[in-house]
């Protein structure tokens, strides 16, 4: 059975680059009729925050993507402390000593020398007595030892990598003050929950070879990978400094449809146009993994708007019901008015002006020129309420008393009513009208 998880750590809020591998992950699973889980990687108690597992839960389920399951790495460090064991036990994990300085030091005396900046397993040279002076002095991390052979995979976007293991530094996999990395968690936790593919940024690869070689050498299936490209700005920027901005929740403030969203992130960077789907098993039946590209993919967080005033546009009462009902606006209305509206808004906070221009009419916009024209057609205004057929009688009573017609009769009317020159039809807002303020 395909098996996916997204695994975010709680240290914030989800932005639409966790949304991304989120997504493609969650689509990947439906399709096969598989399992989805929601893996959170708590495994560093001073950042995990429980306010952050809750709002990442709230924003998965704002978006309609449902998990299966929910496993919590903080619940399972028995299990990396086992594997450990294990991994010592085989002489693929290492204690080493150096702190973060000296580290660095060695890393830039090699690059000055011309050399990848790779560990040189320096650690593996220190007798017991050396080590035992060492723990006195500091906490020792642990490591684990690469083969250095090729590490070669088909991945589902990238197709076929190849990584050669001496070019990349032996992975420290439990941290000084004994806090299990996010490596060993995730090989251990892939193994036993038998995931079969992850789907993540492109700046994972170098990662996932070293994975595979551990998941091999604890005995586990490797999964099928695929990497995707990296968002950045609408120019090219990169995105990570804005990621604060482009928090999921923040979207959700400024408007965004769920819809929107989730069409837009199911097809960026793909050969396949961003257009706005029904549902999400649409979503789900149209999705192909292959049709993605490794190139840098722009993402404009302002054509979020434009597809979610289309979501609107294609929206029943019924979802919007609840939103209608806080706004006050009448049972017997909420049908005609919503038909009004939904064609003249991009997202939900627009529907309050609409209702409040219907409520309490608009404040009119006269030009001097129309003046005399507007006061001589509001005194042929009946009083409100208004009917269907209100706005053909009224300006066509209007056409033959001024002899204006086109453009210069409607412009002025239309904008004495609402104030706006813009808008829907009048025939089918005006009975909505309770008030006029330009009669009054």
């Amino acid at each position: 059975m395909t098996t996916t998880r997204f695994a975010p750590s709680p240290t914030g809020y989800i932005h639409v680059g966790n949304l991304r591998t989120a997504l493609f992950n969650y689509l990947i699973a439906r399709q096969a009729g598989g399992t989805f889980i929601l893996r959170i990687d708590d495994t560093d108690p001073e950042r995990s925050k429980e306010e952050y597992v809750d709002a990442i839960k709230e924003d998965l389920e704002w978006l309609g993507l449902t998990w299966d399951r929910v496993e919590r790495q903080s619940e399972r460090l028995d299990r990396y402390a086992e594997e450990a064991d294990k991994l010592r036990s085989m002489g693929r994990f290492y204690e080493a000593f150096e702190t973060p300085t000296e580290l660095d030091l060695k890393r830039k005396k090699q690059l000055n020398m011309g050399k990848p900046p790779v560990y040189d397993r320096a650690a593996l040279e220190l007798s017991d007595d050396e080590k035992s002076k060492l723990r006195a002095e500091r906490g020792g991390h642990w490591r684990f030892l690469l083969d250095h052979a090729r590490i070669e995979w088909t991945d589902g976007i990238l197709g076929d990598l190849s990584i050669d293991a001496a070019s990349v530094s032996d992975p420290v996999l439990i941290r000084g003050d004994g806090q299990v990395l996010y490596t060993l968690a995730s090989v251990v936790d892939d193994t036993d929950m038998g995931i079969t593919h992850v789907v993540r940024g492109s700046d994972h690869v170098t990662n996932t070879a070293t994975q595979i070689q551990m998941i091999e050498a604890i005995g586990g299936t490797v999964p099928s990978f695929a990497h995707h490209s990296l968002l950045t700005g609408p120019q090219g920027e990169a995105l990570s400094k804005r990621l604060g901005t482009l928090a999921l929740r923040d979207l959700r403030e400024q408007g965004v449809e769920p819809m929107a969203l989730l069409s837009l992130m199911a097809r960026l960077g793909s050969s396949d146009p961003v257009e706005v789907r029904g549902s999400m098993q649409d979503l789900i039946d149209g999705f192909d993994l292959s049709k993605f590209g490794s190139a840098p993919t722009k993402f404009d967080k302002d054509d979020l708007f434009p597809l979610s005033a289309t979501v609107l546009h294609g929206t029943d009462l019924s979802k919007v019901k609840t939103d209608l009902d806080a706004l006050g606006v009448p049972a017997d209305l909420q049908d005609q008015f919503w038909t009004v509206a939904r064609e003249n808004i991009t997202t939900r906070h627009d529907i309050a002006a609409w209702w409040v221009l219907c409520r309490d009419g608009a404040d009119p916009v006269i030009d001097p020129d129309d003046a005399e024209f507007v006061a001589q057609a509001l005194a042929m205004l009946p009083d409100a309420p208004f009917e269907a057929d209100s706005w053909k009688t009224w300006t066509t009573a209007v056409k033959e008393a001024t002899g204006r017609k086109g453009r210069g009769l409607f412009m002025p009317l239309r904008k004495a009513l609402t104030g706006m020159d813009h808008g829907p039809d009048m025939s089918a807002l005006m009975p909505l009208l309770q008030t006029v303020r330009a009669k009054a």
